[in-house]
């Protein structure tokens, strides 16, 4: 049964209009409308509960976008240069997350993303378009009237001293880092899955009445192994 993705509480024209005349990124001819990656930026993608515990942590990002579209929960896209997508992998090697499949992976050349409705008011800066009918929103909104290159994650000398609110003659060359924004990425992202997997267990143990750690734990002793409730 197909998935109803919700719709945009702006007109598709202007949503078009404003990405492609206000920033301009590129758009589809879709609807709902979507933007490139690749060309003007790539985007981390990840789980929006792990998204919302690196921004929690990390004060410099560019543009932050929620997606709501898909059937597996809601995911946080953190824009990023152009060209990180392919450092991706190589990045999480470096840093030694990269035997641990996590569920940390970006958009760039040839993929797309949902386009979030404009923000209400010219100056806004904080969640737009975040309403139950919204398929996608800003969470940090970019600013109309700067080069979005030059608040994006970046590696490279100058990476991880700029970011928004910086004036854009100063931000030449300062964007934020992108090795410490992919680091807290994927430590959020193995921090979310192994929550998940705890609460997960703990309704798994309730099914067993008012000892709910009892037959679980006993089974996995007389099994030789480690109660893993008791390991993480």
């Amino acid at each position: 049964m197909p998935v109803a993705i919700p719709r945009s509480r702006f007109p598709l024209a202007a949503v078009r209009q404003w990405y492609e005349d206000e920033l301009c990124w590129p758009t589809t001819g879709t609807e709902p409308v979507e933007l490139l990656t690749g060309e003007r930026f790539d985007a981390l993608d990840l789980p929006a509960d792990a998204g919302r515990a690196v921004l929690g942590r990390v004060g410099r990002t560019g543009p932050v976008a929620i997606d709501r579209s898909g059937t597996a929960g809601p995911r946080m896209l953190m824009l990023v240069a152009a060209g990180a997508a392919e450092e991706l992998a190589g990045l999480l090697e470096w840093l030694e997350w990269g035997s641990l499949g996590l569920d940390l992976t970006a958009r760039g050349t040839g993929d797309r993303m949902p386009a979030p409705s404009p923000p209400p008011a010219p100056h806004a800066r904080w969640p737009c378009g975040t309403g139950p009918r919204e398929a996608a929103g800003w969470v940090r909104p970019p600013e109309p009237g700067y080069e979005i290159e030059a608040c994006l994650p970046t590696t490279g000398t100058g990476a991880g001293h700029g970011g928004r609110g910086i004036p854009l003659a100063d931000r030449q060359g300062r964007a934020p880092d992108l090795v410490r924004l992919v680091s807290a990425a994927a430590t959020e992202c193995h921090r979310a899955r192994l929550l998940r997997g705890r609460q997960a267990r703990r309704q798994t143990d309730r099914g067993y009445g008012d000892q709910p750690f009892a037959f679980s734990n006993a089974s996995r002793i007389s099994a030789g192994t480690r109660p893993r409730s008791l390991t993480l």
